[in-house]
């Protein structure tokens, strides 16, 4: 095992590792508790301030981040997200390098989608509950599982991409 910048170069754990099924179900469990809650206890469309940039308002979302993608329809976006799912799982299943860091940014990936795609199976729609805005001006709504779905690429863009692994140039 060679010691990189922090990081070690030994291959990430699996997805059918502890640490992989953990981390995607503990990420599934997490998003769809909160899911849960907010569908029980918040109005919708009816903002609650929790912090100058951050207020819990319940939506539902027919497509992907933005709503982009709303006119594939149900059908078409679980096959989208489940094909993206399927190419996850490929790149985590033949990485060689990135460690346990990168086992967690995979199974956030995969968590995450996951998360959304019960939603999307269950309802037609994602719920989201979270509101990030500056003042009037909003940025997004969007849920833990979006959460998972940010936190687990830049995981694995610090681990490959800007990681000190590259040889020195002469």
């Amino acid at each position: 095992m060679v010691e990189r910048s922090g990081l070690t170069a030994r291959r990430p754990d699996r997805p059918l590792s502890f640490i992989g099924l953990s981390i995607i179900g503990l990420t599934i469990m997490a998003d769809q508790i909160s899911k849960i809650i907010a569908e029980r206890t918040l109005p919708f469309e009816e903002p609650i301030d929790l912090l100058p940039i951050l207020s819990l308002y319940r939506v539902y979302n027919p497509g992907i981040a933005f709503s982009l993608l709303s006119s594939f329809g149900d059908i078409g976006l679980i096959l989208l997200t489940l094909a993206i799912t399927i190419v996850v799982l490929v790149f985590w299943q033949r990485a060689e390098e990135g460690g346990r860091l990168a086992a967690i940014g995979y199974a956030l990936i995969i968590g995450g989608a996951l998360g959304n795609l019960i939603d999307r199976i269950a309802y037609g729609h994602v719920v989201d509950f979270l509101y990030l805005h500056l003042g009037e001006r909003s940025l997004f709504v969007f849920n833990l599982a979006d959460v998972a779905l940010t936190i687990g690429p830049i995981l694995l863009v610090a681990i490959y991409l800007l990681s000190s692994d590259r040889p020195a140039k002469p």
